[in-house]
């Protein structure tokens, strides 16, 4: 049978009137049962609408809201009641039964919460002290906030380290105490307001700019050198240096080797010895999580015991020292919003926040899929974000949901977040009644737990993983890695965010293109360099667009295609096959196209059509289809330029070349 002639059909928007020509067309031979489609326009929207969806589809992809549909005024402010403090969610059902879980697992965490708490404001050079204020405030007022039933609050050894390495820089806790207290409090308050802030006006995105792959090696490098700053706590050296890099870290350590303490070096090793075998025993067997929960707590009594009764022989151990009793003394006083050092706290609030947000959603998100529930990103940066700022004004910093901690109250059992008001009491007592006995803890057994708590970020299998799937993504864990290791932890974390952005760039200004063919006996068309199978279609070139077609790469895609075309040229004169007459764009992967794109497509069709070769694209999807149209840019292409799929372009472009004699 022969092949009917081509029809034009007419059709207009109802809406906007706008009239459009399209090419209809049957093939009973060439593609039984098979016409040529109507490429449709989207249904017409005014440009509010379209504002409004996208702007809709930014901000609010989850549709926050929707539970408030059709319900009535009291619902909707009981609803609302929850959706803003999740306590008033799961507070009407909760049990005896689950209170007991709580206690157990909150109860736990408090045993290692006091020990890190303690540890990590010294990782910041801040008072140990503060380390349990930061464990008192901030866990209470995200157990009204936060919607995570698992996560456990409190301070973080990398937050804890960038802030000590970025306050250092300018202002030393040893000779400028006061100050430095006040700009890592007003710190802490900016980074609450940032955090705040992205949760309320719903930019969570921009936490996303801190790839796996920089997180990966910033946390190891980040380790690394937390570890190396704890000899001076396991050696007893008493001048160290305050810079955390990895050369003069090393150099300072075998420059003062005439302050090593023998005592503290036995002492300190078998305590490190034993936190790390307590670690290795839990991950083997995770029914005993507990004796790893367990084990720092028990360390710092057991090593606080021995300093004690050794007090008058062993004068070369370095201890905490005396600790104030009573709860945290308000610091809203003490917050630095005019001076010189402004710019300092605002930075270190702004690098801390991003990376405590980055751990503590991590964390909400890892335990909530392990129990089929949903942590809502936005809800927990202000929830995070307003825990920080009230933690600012009670003598404590930075603190997000440590994955150590949350892991230890997952694995006891915790059910709420109740758990961590029972941390919060148990640290209360603490601070109440048992700062006295803390006097004689000595500091290297502080350094041990840091160490054995900062090993676990260095996970050399995920590093493994990116060298095995994607190189570009291993050369930013390794950028990362090396610039917190050989010039700064901030800088460090710029060079990660410089290459997780520069990766973005580089996919998005050159975009993958390939060359199609045809599946025999079937009407798929799949890139010839992947599928063996796949043929050439004669006198065709199909290429394919896998990107957005905008100012950004359409230079780039206009000579990437007409490089396609000279390849295909040079190879069929090689081959002595049939010449080529026809390139067909398929457009399914192009998502969005801007008057650039619009005028590369143009300008290639005019560069194509002066070498005799016809340009036609099949497959826009809606939104290019519609910025085609109002740009007049389809007229251009005739009657037969514009086709469903590519099986139809080829079909019906190819059927007039094979009625002819």
């Amino acid at each position: 049978m022969g092949i009917n002639s081509n029809r034009v059909e007419h059709f207009s928007d109802a809406t906007n009137h706008h009239e459009t020509t399209v090419t209809i067309c049957s093939s009973t031979e060439a593609m039984p049962n098979l016409g040529v489609h109507k490429v449709c326009l989207p249904p017409h929207k005014t440009t509010l609408q379209k504002l409004r969806h996208r702007l809709s589809e930014i901000f609010f992809p989850d549709d926050p809201l929707h539970r408030f549909k059709n319900q009535t005024w009291l619902k909707k402010f009981l609803l609302g009641l929850q959706f803003f403090f999740p306590v008033f969610q799961w507070g009407p059902n909760y049990s005896l039964k689950l209170l007991r879980s709580d206690v157990i697992s909150g109860l736990t965490i408090a045993s290692l919460a006091i020990p890190q708490g303690i540890s990590y404001a010294k990782l910041a050079n801040l008072p140990p002290i503060i380390g349990l204020y930061s464990s008192f405030v901030p866990p209470l007022i995200y157990s009204v906030l936060g919607s995570s039933r698992h996560i456990g609050v409190g301070p973080v050894s990398i937050a804890s380290l960038v802030m000590g390495t970025m306050l250092s820089e300018t202002v030393s806790y040893a000779d400028q105490p006061i100050l430095y207290l006040q700009l890592a409090f007003t710190a802490t308050f900016f980074a609450g307001v940032f955090q705040a802030s992205l949760g309320l006006l719903r930019l969570g995105f921009v936490i996303d700019f801190l790839s796996k792959a920089t997180l990966v090696g910033f946390m190891a490098g980040a380790a690394v050198i937390v570890s190396l700053q704890q000899l001076k706590g396991l050696l007893g050296i008493v001048h160290f240096t305050s810079k955390m890099e990895m050369v003069p870290v090393l150099s300072s350590v075998f420059s003062h080797k005439n302050e090593w303490s023998w005592q503290t070096i036995v002492m300190g090793i078998s305590f490190l010895v034993f936190l790390l075998a307590t670690r290795q025993i839990s991950m083997r067997k995770p029914k005993l999580f507990w004796i790893s929960a367990a084990a720092p707590l028990t360390s710092v009594i057991l090593s606080t015991l021995i300093v004690y009764l050794l007090r008058s022989t062993a004068h070369g151990i370095s201890t905490i020292g005396h600790l104030p009793k009573g709860l945290n003394p308000p610091s809203s006083n003490m917050l630095y919003f005019q001076g010189t050092y402004l710019g300092v706290a605002l930075k270190t609030g702004i690098v801390t926040g991003i990376l405590a947000l980055t751990e503590g959603i991590a964390v909400g998100r890892t335990f909530a899929a392990l129990k089929n529930y949903q942590v809502d990103g936005n809800k927990e940066m202000m929830a995070i974000g307003l825990m920080n700022m009230a933690g600012s004004c009670s003598s404590c910093y930075i603190t997000t949901g440590s994955f150590s901690r949350s892991a230890v109250n997952y694995n006891a059992g915790a059910q709420t977040i109740v758990s961590n008001i029972v941390m919060s009491s148990a640290v209360l007592v603490t601070l109440l009644f048992l700062m006295p006995l803390f006097t004689y803890t000595p500091n290297f057994i502080l350094a041990a737990i840091i160490i054995t708590a900062v090993i676990g970020l260095i996970d050399y299998q995920a590093v493994f993983r990116l060298w095995k799937v994607d190189k570009l993504d291993f050369l930013a864990c390794i950028c990362s890695f090396l610039g917190v290791l050989f010039i700064s932890v901030p800088l460090g974390l710029a060079i990660a965010v410089g290459v997780s952005v520069f990766k973005i760039l580089l996919h998005v200004t050159r975009p993958n293109t390939m060359v199609l063919g045809n599946i025999p006996g079937t009407q798929i068309y799949q890139n010839i360099g992947r599928y063996r199978e796949a043929l050439r279609v004669p006198s065709f070139l199909i290429v394919a667009v896998e990107s957005p077609f905008f100012f950004a790469n359409s230079t780039y895609l206009q000579e990437r295609i007409l490089r396609w075309v000279r390849e295909e040229e040079e190879r069929i004169e090689s081959n002595k096959e049939s010449t080529m007459k026809c390139i067909i764009l398929d457009m399914t992967a192009v998502t969005a196209i801007d008057t650039s794109g619009i005028d590369t497509i143009c300008e290639l069709r005019k560069m194509l059509e002066k070498r005799s070769l016809q340009f036609v694209l099949a497959n826009p999807v809606g939104n290019v289809m519609e910025k085609l149209h109002q740009s007049n840019a389809l007229e251009s292409f005739g009657l037969n330029g514009l086709y469903l799929s590519v099986g139809e372009a080829v079909a019906d472009i190819s059927s007039p070349w094979k009625a002819e004699p």
